[in-house]
Formats: C-alpha cells, structure tokens, sequence
C-alpha cells in the first residue's frame, strides 16, 4: 500500500468563474504548511420502532466542506490569499506595484483548491472555497506564516489531477524582522508581538439540493 509523503504534496489553486465549478485552466501551484481541507457526510441512526432488535440502515446527513491552510507570507502567492479575503485590489505602479485591498467588499471570489499525494495516488479538488478568516502573528523570530480558515462547497476525490501543470511561482519568503506595525505612517511603539486576524463572517446558504451541498457562503 503506497504512503504519501509530505516533501511531494501538492497543491493548486485557481479563482473560479462560476460558483462552484473547477475552471479547466488557469491553476497555480501554492506553498503551503499544512492544511485540514476536508469534507464530511455524517449518517444519521434510525430512530423508527418496531423493526426488531437490529437497528435499520442509516440515512446520509448535509455535506460539511471546510478546513484550515497554512501558508507562508511571501511576495507573491500570499496575494492570492489577500484576493480572496478583500476582493481585486487597486493596482498601481509599474513595477515595483502597488496592491491596495479594502475591507467591506460585498462580493468576495470563490476558488478551487487540489489537494494532491501522487505517491497513493490521490487528488482531492475542492470547489467553491471562500476565505472566511485568515491570521497571523508576529514576533521577533521564527518562521511567519498565516492561516486561512476556508468554507467550501463539496470535495471530489480522483487519482488523477484535474488542475492540468499548475503555474509555478518564485518563492520569495519574508522573516519576522523584514515586518513593521505603524499607524498612520508612524511606528506603533515598542511592539513585542502581534497577532493579526481578519474574518468575513460568513454564513452558508444552507439551499435543499439533491447533493447535500451549500448554495454558497
């Protein structure tokens, strides 16, 4: 029996179109820590009498698709996780660019996100995942990383991936150190730590479907 390991995990990720339906292009591979994305589809016991000792089969419950990903704060990937938490920014420049995220935005982009481990082999596409909360702390030292809590709609299981050759971005990590806190342009005093969370609130669309998933968050 194959046994994945974690040096060949994988994942892709691109912005969707459409709700809940994996673009066939367009996917980019992401550095990531660690990640919970997972979905479930609890059974419900029976609770009819008179049937005997033995109890009945059981019935399937809703789809619940969320999860944690842990990824580094780097000069390039991290802006997707920005994207999806405020919305297209406002570029300008010419290189070097400047992005500029609002809070508030009434409209947030879902994304599809491939989990794979060749070695098994298995691909895990799920679809329809809105950034709900992201954190991050900051200190003097250590390695920095931020963690997005996701709320998908469904998961789809394969052994071959459906994210084509993601594109590959250049890894340009940031320390603690290369990090400031100011308000208004001013340093914020002698700060020690820091712990930065950013939440939409969302809730889902708990639509009755045929396939027991969300309408959307």
């Amino acid at each position: 029996m194959a046994r994945a390991q974690g040096a060949r995990a994988l994942m892709a990720l691109a912005f969707e179109t459409t709700y809940g339906t994996p673009p066939a292009s367009g996917f980019t591979r992401m550095p990531f820590a660690s990640t919970s994305l997972g979905a479930e589809q609890p059974l419900l016991n029976s609770e009819l009498l008179g049937y005997g000792r033995d109890p009945l089969a059981p019935i399937k419950d809703a789809v619940t698709a969320d999860g944690d990903v842990v990824v580094p704060l780097d000069a390039e990937a991290f802006g997707f996780w920005l994207k999806a938490a405020f919305g297209v920014p406002t570029t300008t420049g010419t290189g070097p660019w400047t992005h500029e995220f609002q809070s508030g935005s009434w409209t947030l982009p879902s994304m599809s996100i491939e989990t794979g481990m060749p070695e098994v082999p298995r691909y895990a596409m799920y679809s329809g995942c809105v950034l709900d909360q992201i954190t991050w702390q900051m200190q003097r030292s250590g390695l920095l990383t931020a963690t997005a809590r996701l709320v998908a709609q469904g998961e789809t299981v394969g052994t071959t991936t459906s994210a084509g050759t993601p594109a590959s971005l250049e890894l340009k990590r940031f320390g603690h150190f290369n990090g400031s806190i100011t308000r208004n342009g001013t340093a914020l005093g002698n700060v020690v730590s820091a712990e930065i969370t950013y939440a939409n609130n969302l809730d889902r669309i708990e639509t009755i479907r045929s396939d027991g998933r969300i309408d959307g968050a």
